[in-house]
């Protein structure tokens, strides 16, 4: 399908070519570990074996390539699973990568318990702040490493001035545009080499599978995603290619109606008296506002918030809430509460990335605004 198509329109149709075969037009989830080779090497559409490719998967592939701008997709059990593979594509033993002092916990993990035991070394950096990128690139360093907003301090960078601070060093800029989505955001278009995503977060949008994907735009780099994919096996299965392919096809309305309830749940928060900062880019008062407003459509669903009281009365906040389910991951309709320090920013506990103790992060779903707003309120107290 042609990019020069709308981003709804393309959410629906790119990738999803009607089944040859009845008019299926959904694409038919090829719950299949091999194929019939027409003769040694006989390949049909290039399919013999499904970790190598499988239909349903490159159906995704190709969707999350159009919504990104780029020229290639891959997908991936998990989010780590596309941030493991991407790592050990881009780095040998003694390189050094620059990561956010605000990042998701497992990123972190996975930097600091996994990666660095390869040889790979990191440096912490304030990512919106460019000329601290800047300063904390070394000879060895191979990638810049970004969340836009970030997880769980809603921090915001500029894309695409890190951009030229990356493409000057000669290194690759890695973007996690998980809490935007490609709706609210492409940062191929503003100078990323790479695009990452938790699949499992908006794309999926149903709380209903894991997964993970790379977007990239040069294709040298994309063979050796591809290799690697292939060669360390942790794929999409076809099933939950096919559930992100669904979810995917509402992304466009759900982060309308999620960017509009957590406007509104941000303004309940700036204004109650046991809430001592809020973070969310889409205030004014938000150091990252004004570059949000540039770089995104709208600022997501994404509210962080600290409360009076301290790291207990926080944990009380998330007991409390009824309409919102206590639990971690986030993106889906349903909206979610979580304790960052506890949840799912523990491992970062004694690090750079510590995050405060009076930290609670909503991901604010597509309910009623109102029975939201009706649930945090209780909830403070």
């Amino acid at each position: 399908m042609s990019d020069q198509h709308s981003f709804e329109t393309l959410a629906i149709h790119a990738g999803n070519t009607a089944d040859p075969l009845t008019g299926a037009v959904v694409p038919p989830i090829y719950q299949v570990s091999t194929y019939k080779q027409d003769g040694v090497g006989g390949l049909r559409g290039g399919y013999e074996y499904s970790r190598s490719a499988n239909p349903t998967r490159t159906a995704l592939e190709e969707n999350l390539a159009a919504l990104e701008g780029g020229r290639r997709g891959l997908a991936f059990a998990s989010g780590l699973a596309a941030e493991d593979c991407l790592l050990r594509t881009l780095l040998t033993p003694g390189d050094h990568v620059v990561i956010p002092n605000d990042a998701y916990g497992g990123t972190f993990r996975l930097f600091a318990k996994v990666v660095s035991r390869w040889g790979v070394e990191f440096s912490v950096a304030d990512t919106s702040d460019v000329s601290a990128v800047r300063d904390a690139i070394t000879p060895r360093t191979k990638a810049i490493w970004v969340e836009t907003p970030s997880n769980p301090l809603l921090g915001i960078t500029d894309i695409a001035a890190v951009a030229d601070v990356a493409r000057s060093a000669g290194v690759r800029l890695v973007v996690d545009n998980t809490f935007a989505s490609p709706y609210l955001q492409q940062p191929l278009a503003l100078g990323a080499d790479v695009v990452v995503h938790s699949t499992t977060k908006y794309m999926g949008g149903h709380s209903d599978v894991v997964g993970g994907a790379l977007i990239v735009n040069d294709p040298g780099l994309a063979e050796e995603l591809a290799y690697h994919q292939n060669a360390m096996g942790a794929v999409a299965g076809p099933f939950d290619a096919w559930l992100v392919l669904r979810g995917i096809k509402t992304l466009a309305v759900r982060m309308d109606r999620h960017s509009e309830n957590a406007v509104k749940i941000a303004d309940l928060l700036t204004r109650h008296p046991k809430v001592t900062q809020v973070l969310y880019p889409g205030l004014p008062e938000h150091a990252g506002h004004e570059v949000a407003a540039k770089q995104m459509k709208a600022f997501g669903g994404m509210v962080s918030f600290r409360v009076a009281g301290g790291e207990e009365a926080a944990v009380q906040v998330c007991n409390r809430a009824e309409v919102f389910t206590l639990g971690e991951s986030l993106g889906g309709v349903e909206s979610l509460v979580e304790h960052p320090g506890r949840m799912t920013h523990a491992s970062a506990a004694g690090s750079p990335l510590e995050v405060p103790s009076d930290l609670v992060r909503l991901s604010v779903g597509i309910e009623s605004a109102d029975d939201l707003i009706a649930d945090l309120t209780q909830a403070l107290g």
